[in-house]
């Protein structure tokens, strides 16, 4: 009988760390408090779409979460953000259906990369569709911005 594969020997996706996502889904909350957005909804996943970090401000709308999550998903499906999605109405109804509903090319999503590598993907709901942008957008360069640092040092 053979012996079990020791988990620390099965390869991995590439992707981030649970505290990184943790770290973009505070930061991008803390950017839209900071910047007066309505109570936001912000989701991080994986490079197979799988939810690592998620979180809904306090008086946030519960619907928020699903559509965090969505939006994240639409980036990471399209390779683009969520927002940059452009295509006639037939074919969203289309690609809507193959994913379940989970395709909103709304802005909101954004990917997570490292030197041209997706590592997942952040979607935000709650304000206005830029204003879900603007802060996962920001979450996401300031995350990058911290590697490059510290990668410098």
């Amino acid at each position: 009988m053979e012996k079990p594969v020791p988990v620390s020997d099965t390869p991995r996706l590439p992707g981030l760390k649970s505290a990184e996502a943790d770290w973009l889904v505070r930061t991008a909350l803390a950017v839209g408090a900071e910047r007066g957005f309505p109570p936001l909804a912000v989701a991080v996943i994986d490079v197979v779409g799988a939810v690592t970090a998620l979180r809904r401000d306090d008086g946030g709308m519960p619907m928020t979460s699903r559509i965090a999550v969505s939006k994240a998903r639409t980036a990471l499906f399209a390779l683009q953000p969520s927002g940059s999605i452009k295509l006639p109405g037939g074919i969203i109804d289309g690609i809507q259906h193959l994913y379940g509903g989970d395709f909103i090319p709304w802005a909101g999503g954004v990917l997570i990369t490292d030197g041209g590598v997706i590592l997942g993907a952040a979607g935000a709901s709650g304000g206005h569709a830029l204003e879900d942008e603007e802060a996962v957008q920001t979450a996401v360069q300031r995350w990058q911005e911290n590697r490059a640092v510290a990668g410098e040092n």
